[in-house]
């Protein structure tokens, strides 16, 4: 053999093997040219002559790599028994619809309607399905108040509840489309318990985080009949400078949102939750601590009282209770 490729053999007596390693660098730089510049051609030739090719596909080993879900504060309106009443002991919590209250109340949170997925994914079992585990959700309603609470909404329990994850790890709530209250941006809370057991003691949560919602969603939302004060909170705050957020624009915790106002929305977020990292979120407001008082006390125009004046329809937001520094809600 005197050639090669078209390419003459320095050693045409010998294997193509030992041709050299000038010749051999020649051949692999002559195989990456055609990898990268002749392929597109060849592929368009083949297919203007009716021929069928195939699309080149690279191996690989690379993984997204599911990271822990940021641990923040349960605020100051948690119901949890960390600040106050505990709804996690209540007959009827564990439930998927969470817009009317339960046990003897009798409201209905109305609004924009949401289903929640949360996708748990235990990092301590390299992110297997977390089936099992029990997740607490809760958030405001459209006029930004909190139930157990807010001014008027004390007595009621919406917007509050359990489910227990199934066997790939997800648990689903259906609900409504929380305001924009000041000081905050648009979000949703939720605790992680090992399992439906622990609930009724919020020292045993293994995550505490919170989800937030997408900009062009909340703009749409905010839209709609009861969300009016919404629209000028929402101008007030973003991502980057909201207290719990702005570290890194929610990026582990913004969720991906389908669907539209007039059909309701499908909420949805992937939670690392690592077992063998120490919680450090849970009942703590601010840099710590229950507002002004040991917990469980009423603060000072929050629980057992008025909310903080400024949120829409008396909800959260304005001025932080007195005595302490500013909550993240």
């Amino acid at each position: 053999m005197d050639s090669y490729e078209g390419r003459p053999l320095p050693r045409p007596g010998e294997d193509i093997y030992d041709q050299g390693l000038a010749f051999d660098l020649a051949t692999m730089r002559r195989r990456q040219a055609l990898r990268m510049f002749g392929l597109g051609a060849i592929a368009a030739g083949l297919a203007g002559c009716g021929g069928k090719t195939e699309t080149p596909t690279t191996a690989t080993t690379e993984k997204t790599v599911l990271t822990e879900i940021p641990n923040e504060t349960a605020g100051p309106y948690p119901g949890d028994g960390s600040n106050g009443p505990n709804v996690l002991t209540e007959s009827g919590v564990v439930r998927s619809d969470i817009t009317s209250s339960f046990g003897t109340a009798t409201g209905k949170a109305e609004g924009v309607p949401i289903t929640l997925t949360l996708s748990l994914k235990d990092l301590a079992n390299a992110g297997a399905a977390f089936a099992g585990v029990a997740v607490y959700v809760w958030h405001c309603d459209r006029a930004g108040a909190y139930s157990l609470y807010s001014t008027g909404v004390t007595g009621e329990n919406y917007l509050r509840g359990v489910q227990v994850a199934d066997d790939a790890g997800e648990v689903k709530f259906t609900s409504i489309f929380p305001a924009c209250y000041t000081g905050r941006w648009p979000h949703i809370h939720f605790e992680v318990y090992p399992d439906q057991a622990s609930i009724t003691d919020a020292s045993k949560a293994i995550a505490t985080s919170q989800v937030a919602l997408p900009k062009e969603t909340c703009d749409e939302v905010y839209t709609q009949t009861g969300y009016e004060a919404s629209v000028t909170n929402l101008g007030q705050v973003s991502l980057d400078s909201d207290n719990v957020f702005g570290e890194d624009s929610g990026a582990l915790q913004l969720a991906t949102v389908t669907g539209s106002a007039a059909s309701g929305y499908a909420v949805t977020l992937e939670v690392g939750v690592d077992t063998t990292t120490t919680p450090a979120g849970g009942g703590q407001v601010g840099g710590g601590g229950a507002p002004s008082g040991a917990p469980g006390a009423p603060p000072s125009g929050g629980m057992g009282g008025p909310p903080p004046s400024g949120g829409p329809g008396g909800g959260p937001g304005g001025a932080p209770p007195s005595g302490g520094p500013p909550p993240s809600r």
